[in-house]
This record gives structure tokens, sequence and C-alpha cells, in this order.
């Protein structure tokens, strides 16, 4: 490998597991954090810009929107889980192999999604029950963000295929890249054009397509570097079906993994949507800022996942153990950091999506909804970090009941309790819900049968 490479990425192989999971996850925390900043932004400039109605349309999009990022992000774990074996056993032909099989097939999947969420949102918000008054608006923004669809897959796989490398650098550049021109996009379409919803979705879409084009070049060019070691029988090829199905037994639990907390906001948003549409702001203010302090345990975990990855493929099974520990100071550090901040400033923080209005109850709302969840958030770290592991390992079918305990307590206490506790019941079986992901997932961990799973 040439010199610029060798300094572009992590060694996750060597050295201290500790301090180089950090290191690794460190940029991919940042990356994440920049691509929430821009997904909340909308809500800010529309809230603040164009009105109460606007920012409940838009959050009543974010919960679905946020389930095909999740699946997005999700699927290129999976298929990079593939990618970082082959890596660490440095067979580079057939890594190069499975990275043009993952995007050849997450391309065909985001044309069908995207597709099929362009017909059918309309009918998809109705039924979530989305107030008829931000309906259309909610229409309107998805319909444009569906179209966007295939660049939303193709950043996301390509941003995981570089962490699988170990390369978590990239993706963080690109990623301030995108925040800064869906920003100034926002705020152009916005202000200067007088858009409303509209602008904002173009925006996105707009920023997401030039970084996936970018992101696509630097990858084949990053790839020119590698030279596989192995025999001439292991010859590169642009699609191994036989692949695609290795890649396809880890990527769909990691897209229920990742997308658990996300399709669990859907399923249970028609329980907010009935509270009314000011209820409906403030959660969507506070699901936002949640999904921003929720970013470093998640991202702790798919570093997490990438070192299981490499290391299996290596052959070093004490170094994932090694890993896996430093791995709890990680989100242990994270999640009480956050919640001293939270716990102090979480008027302020929901106040700036509705205009300073700190009577109204959308901001009752948000600011119960954020003063409550911020305590809890080192459940989803422990989580992240378990199934980070398992999903490393190939092992999957442990953390898939897990992650579907998780949704099936989320949907039930929302659902059956909300008559009774009002809309606070959907933010109660949050941390129920990690906590049990958290336990079945360590249980199966503890048994050390991931340890003698193999994928290449």
């Amino acid at each position: 490998m040439s010199q610029t490479k060798a300094r572009s990425h992590v060694d996750l192989l060597n050295g201290s597991p500790g301090k180089n999971l950090l290191l690794f996850a460190l940029p991919m925390i940042l990356g994440n954090l920049f691509q929430q900043f821009y997904n909340m932004a909308d809500s800010m400039i529309v809230g603040n810009f164009v009105g109460e109605e606007s920012l409940a349309a838009v959050g009543a999009s974010y919960a679905l929107t946020n389930v095909f990022i999740m699946i997005a992000i999700g699927g290129g774990n999976g298929a990079s889980v593939i990618t970082s074996q082959y890596l660490g056993a440095k067979n580079y032909n057939r890594m190069k192999t499975s990275i043009s099989t993952a995007l050849i097939s997450f391309l065909v999947l985001s044309l069908l999604l995207g597709g099929f969420g362009f017909a059918y949102n309309g009918e998809i918000l109705r039924r979530l029950q989305t107030p008829e008054n931000v309906l259309d608006q909610a229409r309107l923004y998805l319909g444009i963000y569906f179209l966007g669809m295939p660049f939303l897959f193709m950043y996301n796989v390509l941003a995981a295929i570089f962490n699988a490398m170990g390369d978590s650098r990239t993706p963080l550049y690109l990623l301030i890249f995108s925040s800064v021109l869906n920003v100034g996009l926002d705020i152009l379409s916005v202000t200067v054009f007088g858009m409303g919803v509209d602008g904002v979705a173009i925006a996105t879409v707009v920023a997401q397509g030039v970084s996936a084009c970018i992101s696509f070049f630097l990858l084949m060019r990053k790839l020119r570097g590698y030279r596989s070691e192995r025999a001439e029988g292991e010859r590169f090829a642009f699609f191994d079906p036989r692949m695609l199905w290795s890649g396809t037994r880890v990527a769909v639990p990691s897209i229920l993994q990742q997308s658990i907390v996300s399709i669990g906001m859907l399923l249970v948003q028609s329980v907010v949507n009935s509270f009314g549409s000011p209820a409906l702001a403030g959660y969507s203010a506070g699901s936002r800022i949640e999904s921003l302090c929720i970013v470093p345990m998640i991202a702790t975990g798919n570093a997490v996942s990438t070192f299981t990855a490499q290391n299996i493929g290596a052959g070093k099974v004490e170094r994932v153990k090694q890993g896996y520990r430093a791995s709890y100071a990680i989100v242990i550090g994270f999640a009480a950091a956050i919640a001293a901040v939270v716990a102090v400033f979480h008027g302020p923080i929901i106040s700036s999506f509705l205009k300073g209005d700190n009577t109204s109850d959308a901001f009752i709302t948000g600011v119960g909804y954020l003063s409550f969840i911020g305590w809890f958030f080192v459940f989803i770290g422990f989580k992240t970090c378990t199934d980070g592991v398992l999903r490393g390992a190939g092992d999957v079918v442990a953390f898939t009941i897990a992650n579907l305990v998780n949704l099936a307590i989320r949907v039930f206490t929302a659902f059956h309790f909300a008559p009774i506790w009002g809309v606070a019941a959907v933010w109660y079986a949050v941390p129920m819900g990690w906590l049990a992901n958290y336990l079945i997932s360590f249980s199966w961990y503890l048994t050390g049968r991931w340890a003698k799973r193999r994928l290449i």
C-alpha cells in the first residue's frame, strides 16, 4: 500500500485497541453529527422563517425519511463487514468485488424504494394520521426527497466502504462540505427565493447528489492503490451473486439494527399525530435533538463493527474483546457529557426551533421529551457496541431478535399507554427498549459463539 493510503486510515489490527478505536470513531462521530446537523437545519430554518405548520410538515416527513437514511446506513454497514474481513485477510481482489457488488445492489434497491416512496408518500402520511393542515406540505417535501433517493443511498454506502477500509476521514470531509452546501442552499431558497418546504427538500437532494459523485470518484482512486497478494484464482469481478447473498445475510439485520429507532419513531408517529400539530412540532424538535445526541453512540458501535470484522478476518479474536471493553469507556464518557448539556440547556435548545416561544404547547412537549430522554443515552451506547461486535463477526440472529424486542416494546408502550399517560408515553418506552435490546445482545456475546462465525 502507498504511503498516502497508510496516512489516511487507522490501523485497527495493531496497537492499542481502545486508542485506535477512538481515533477511528471520532471522524465517524463528527461526520454523522454534520449529517444530522444538515437534516436538522431543514427544521430550524423552516420553523424560524416559514412557520410552525411548515415545521410540523417537515417533522411529519422526518420519521419516514429517517427510516430510509437508516436503511442506507445499515445496508452500507452490513455490506462493509465483508469488505473489512477481506481487507483484514489481505485478499484485495475479493474486497474490490464485494465493493462493486454492494454498489450495484444498493443502486438498484434505491431506485425501487425511491419510486415506491414517490408514488405512495401521500397514502403513507395519511395512514400515519398526519394532520390535514400539514399534509400537502409534507407530501411535497417527501416527493422531492424520494426523487433523490439514489444519491442518499450511494453516499451512505460509499461512506461505509471508506470506513470499512479504515478511512473514516474522507467521509467526514465530504459531510462537512455537504452540510455547508445544504445549509447555504436552505437559506438561499427560503430567504431569497421565498420557497418553503420544497426549497429545503431540493437543497438536501442537491447536496447529497454532489457528495455522492465526489465520493465515488475518490473511492475509485483509492482502490487503485490495492494490489492483491492472493493467487490468480481470486480475481476481481464486478458482481458476485454468492457475495451478494453473504452480504445480504449481514446487511438485512444491520439495516434492522440501524433503522430500529427510526422505524419505532415512524410507527409511534401516528400516536403523536393524534395530539395535533403543536405536539407534533414539539416532538419533532425533540426527536431531532435526540438523533443528534445518539450519534456518538451509534458511530462508536459502527466503529466496533469494523474493528471486529477486520480483526476476525485476521484471526485476532482476543483483540476484539479488548476493543469491546474499551468501547464501554468511550460511550460512558459521551453519555455523561451529553446528559449534562441536555439537563442545563434543554429549554433554549427546543426554543431555537420555535421562534423563541416558551409558552406554546409545542415548546412544552419538546422540553418534556428532551429533558427526560437525556438521562438514558448510555443505554443505546451499550446496545450499539454489543450489536457492533455481533454484526462485525457475522453473527446476526441474536441482535436481530434483540432489536425486534426493542421495536415491540416501543410500539406497544406508545399505543397502549398514550390514552393514559398522554403523549409522554411515546418517550417513556424508548429507554425500556434500549435496555432490553442490550441485555439480550450482551447475553449472547457472553456465550462466545460469535467468535466462531465465518463469512469469508
